[in-house]
């Protein structure tokens, strides 16, 4: 797919990959994701398998254990996969954002230790920035690394990590140096390191079939040598992860209205009214139409904007932006307007539409919420007057 040259058609090899997630997702996460949804299942050894055929390290070198694929690969991968279940794909999204901050930003020591199990999701791994009183003002973080000899003294709590408790692997945002993005740097932190703990699983609206718990740090050694990077790059670091987070969660997001959109096609095929079925009264037909164009229009974007960050544009995090508060816009809004045409029917558990509106329903927050994504886009846009 050559966005430059106006080529839209998926390339032999973009097939055959999408095709291997969606037979992955019809298999081994659609027939269970209302059950995981209902007794809150996080499904790590279904995400191993899913791992075997290289979708642990999507963007991740070879040399470690990686696909080496590029970053529209992995939002058809991810589009896919939430087609069966947008809580386990978005997770599989995260796991592998951090797997490849760890890639790019990682030494030679760092990537040959952590990498390969990653790749295998032999290790799980989380991504840790967000804090109790650092959501969108993220630059504002408070978890504080201290330098004590050859290791770090880490104390502070990091808010709304998935993941956490069951991943081995954290990559995490902390403060070495003064206020302001300049004072942040990133560690890895490993799961068993002592003053390490987490707090309950939060109970949530969606995304059930994860864990969501708060990461706790108090007095956690952490030796230098898995500090990423220099001191003072951990922002830069952070924001790196998150265009390529925000393709994934915008490629969650079209998955699950996907799904959501097909169910409503075969449940109109299928419910008479008035003695016919009720997918021939026009009035309905026109929703359908609606909902295929938004969910068509927000791919596209999608996949420009992911283009963009594999060919290092420097319009790449405006368009990651514009791409994710649309995708993340209409997917939930697809979704939502999937379960009104199902009517009563909708509001059931199994029918999985309602699962679906859910689980979609944080796609607006997380990875940034919609609103930074408009603050991003009109500063780059306007530029910034501050």
């Amino acid at each position: 797919m050559t966005m430059g040259g106006l080529s839209f058609n998926l390339d032999e090899d973009q097939l055959a990959i999408r095709e291997m997630a969606q037979a992955f997702a019809r298999e081994r996460l659609a027939p269970f994701a209302i059950e995981w949804d209902r007794e809150k299942h996080f499904p790590v050894d279904v995400m191993r398998e899913a791992a075997a055929l290289g979708m642990g390290g999507i963007y991740v070198d070879e040399a470690y254990g990686g696909s080496g694929l590029t970053r529209l690969h992995a939002a058809l991968i991810i589009e896919a996969l939430a087609a069966g279940c947008p809580a386990v794909a978005s997770y599989i999204s995260i796991h592998n954002m951090a797997a490849g901050m760890i890639d790019r930003y990682g030494n030679a020591a760092q990537k040959a230790k952590y990498l390969p199990r990653l790749c295998s999701m032999e290790w799980l791994s989380s991504y840790c920035l967000t804090e109790p009183a650092a959501g969108s003002d993220a630059a504002s973080l408070r978890t504080k690394a201290v330098l004590d000899g050859e290791h770090y003294l880490v104390n502070g709590v990091k808010q709304f990590i998935s993941g956490a408790g069951t991943a081995e692997v954290y990559v995490v945002m902390v403060r070495t140096g003064g206020e302001g993005a300049g004072g942040i740097s990133t560690l890895i932190i490993d799961k068993d390191t002592p003053g390490v703990s987490f707090g309950a699983n939060e109970y949530k609206m969606g995304w059930n079939a994860q864990p969501t718990r708060q990461v706790i740090f108090e007095d956690a050694r952490v030796p230098v040598a898995n500090r990423l990077g220099p001191e003072g790059i951990g922002f830069k670091i952070a924001m790196a992860g998150l265009d390529g987070g925000r393709i994934n969660i915008g490629a969650a997001s079209l998955g699950g209205a996907q799904a959501a959109l097909d169910k409503t096609i075969t449940y109109l095929s299928e419910r008479k009214a008035f003695g016919k079925p009720i997918g021939t009264f026009q009035a309905l037909q026109f929703r359908i139409a609606d909902m295929a164009t938004e969910l068509e229009a927000a791919r596209l974007l999608l996949w420009r904007a992911a283009c963009a960050l594999d060919a290092h544009s420097p319009q790449a995090t405006l368009q990651c932006a514009m791409a994710k508060r649309f995708a993340t816009d209409a997917g939930f809004e697809i979704a939502n307007e999937a379960l009104q045409m199902h009517g009563g029917y909708g509001y059931l558990a199994d029918y999985g539409v309602e699962k679906i509106v859910r689980d979609l329903r944080v796609h607006q927050i997380l990875e940034g919420t919609n609103e930074i994504m408009r603050v991003i886009i009109s500063r780059q846009i306007m530029g910034d007057k501050k």
